[in-house]
């Protein structure tokens, strides 16, 4: 197979900044010198208590990490040794660096266990990767890929898998992302706080907000429902296959803002998200999404810009409600402090983000569709 320009080096990128946000989070640093000396914080305790769900999750959450640099120096034509050297090398590194970066954080732990589950979990992915070459699956992999996603698409895919994750932080309109307008008003409001420009923006909250009509509600939730649908339409080919991932966008949109509120709220109130204006807005997204699964990418990618804005400017539109508010009470006091506040900044940041690699792939030179 001839080596080419790996998109799981984006993959990879973003799994090296999750670990890093999750290991640093909540990024509280108190440095004291140790009694024998700093060279002490180089030397990694062994734990009083060994829990069995923190060496497998650590060992889970560095497999991956090995295994997509693995794959991705292995896409590109490097031979196997180097690659599953240099991949479990700097897997090591990175949790042997957080691990000592801990030992100026006040509510972490440093810890020789973890170390080498991580360690361990890279050695797997590395170990698992180098399988997968050996029996041909780059071959089958690239043949598949093909049908579905040119090359060079990493980021874009990228940004498909992290919207469910964006999900999982309860919005005040079903299925809305990038609610961070009012955030950002009141982050600047104390920024200007002393300097000439104090009292530009009011630092206390603004008056409650009327609650959208129903007609309006049901827009937003159908905008939030079509900007996934026509960014994974912009990276892959037309046709019919495109309406396969509309019905996985739908599938995950239900079980992410399911999920989501019964973590929230219970089991019991699982499907209390589920308003009057949800429904239509849904099948809106669905008939309009079925007919344009035939545009052109970069056709998609165009109609994607104004669908996405639309759909930021009705979420931050929308008032919170009490189910709302009490969700975000909930992730402001940590109740799901496994998840660090990962998921609250990829629904602020995700259809920025969106934004950006569209006009980013609307204002690149357009790349010949192979043939077949």
């Amino acid at each position: 197979m001839a080596p080419v320009r790996s998109s799981a080096w984006a993959f990879a990128l973003g799994f090296f900044a999750l670990i890093v946000y999750a290991s640093l989070h909540p990024f509280e640093w108190r440095w004291q010198e140790p009694p024998n000396g700093w060279l002490e914080l180089f030397t990694l305790p062994l734990p009083r208590l060994i829990s069995r769900f923190d060496v497998v999750s650590n060992v889970v959450a560095y497999l991956p990490l090995g295994a997509l640099l693995t794959a991705a120096q292995l896409r590109e034509g490097r031979p196997v040794t180097r690659s599953a050297v240099l991949a479990f090398g700097v897997g090591a590194l990175l949790s042997y660096s957080m691990e000592v970066l801990q030992h100026g954080m006040p509510t972490r732990v440093p810890s020789m266990l973890d170390w080498i589950a991580n360690a361990g979990g890279t050695a797997a992915g590395v170990l698992l990767t180098c399988y997968v070459e050996r029996v041909g699956g780059w071959v089958r992999w690239e043949r598949l890929r093909e049908r579905w996603v040119p090359h060079g698409q990493g980021v874009g895919m990228m940004l498909l898998l992290l919207w469910p994750v964006g999900l999982l932080f309860p919005p005040s309109l079903p299925f809305g992302l990038g609610q961070s307008v009012l955030r950002l008003r009141s982050a600047f409001a104390q920024w200007l706080e002393g300097t000439a420009w104090d009292g530009w923006l009011p630092a206390d909250p603004l008056p409650p907000m009327r609650a959208l009509a129903p007609g309006v509600e049901l827009l937003g939730i159908a905008c939030g429902l079509l900007a996934p649908c026509l960014l994974a339409f912009a990276l892959t080919r037309p046709g019919p296959r495109r309406l396969v991932l509309l019905v996985g966008a739908l599938l995950l949109a239900l079980a992410a803002t399911t999920l989501s509120t019964a973590l929230n709220f219970g089991p019991e109130h699982a499907l209390a998200w589920w308003t009057p204006p949800v429904a239509p807005g849904m099948a809106l997204a669905a008939v309009v999404a079925a007919a344009l699964a035939w545009l052109p990418g970069r056709a998609a990618a165009a109609v994607a810009l104004p669908v996405i804005a639309t759909g930021v400017a009705l979420v931050n539109l929308a008032p919170a409600d009490p189910y709302y508010a009490a969700s975000l009470l909930g992730w402001e006091q940590g109740r799901f402090i496994r998840f660090h506040g990962l998921s609250q900044w990829v629904g602020w940041i995700w259809p920025y983000a969106a934004i950006v690699y569209l006009l980013t792939r609307l204002a690149s030179r357009p790349r010949p569709a192979p043939a077949g």
